[in-house]
């Protein structure tokens, strides 16, 4: 399971629901992302990971952005598959595929209008990828706080919504 996903249980998932929001899925099938071991360090763009985007969840997508509502991925892998699953277009399409797609401050993101996830090591891509979302300035500060108030980090630690 992608660690973002560790924080929704099956009660505030239907907790969620009962408030209107929404919920769609994809499968991931994640890795290590960006440290294998103490020899090993993988560069963002040699890290694949397999996805697959069905049609319920490309029409939920197609059907949010209509409404001008948005859609919030539950984790980096998230983002890296939507936006993976962008056609020429700049349409989500339903896709089964495999992604190392690199993300950061200058990418225009087609399909993830938020993001929620745990904090990330320095050296990780995840951490690049927030920039997308947010100024890295404003990351910088929300990473000191976080350091100063002994926040959780990574697979078991505290969560972020960012918008």
């Amino acid at each position: 399971m992608p660690s973002a996903g560790r924080a929704f249980s099956w009660e505030l998932l239907f907790r969620l629901q009962k408030k209107g929001v929404k919920i769609a899925y994809l499968q991931l099938h994640t890795g290590l992302s960006y440290l294998l071991d103490d020899r090993w360090h993988l560069g963002p763009y040699d890290n694949f990971e397999k996805y697959v985007i069905n049609e319920a969840t490309v029409e939920a997508i197609k059907k949010t952005k209509k409404n001008n509502g948005r859609v919030i991925a539950v984790g980096t892998t998230v983002v890296r598959a939507l936006e993976s699953a962008v056609d020429k277009y700049g349409e989500i399409t339903e896709k089964d595929g495999w992604t190392n797609l690199y993300i950061a401050a200058d990418t225009k993101l087609q399909v993830a209008d938020g993001l929620i996830t745990g904090f990330h090591e320095p050296e990780a891509s995840h951490l690049d990828l927030l920039t997308a979302f947010v100024n890295p300035n404003h990351l910088y500060h929300a990473y000191q706080e976080a350091l100063s108030h002994k926040y959780l980090w990574h697979e078991f630690g505290d969560m972020n919504l960012i918008i």
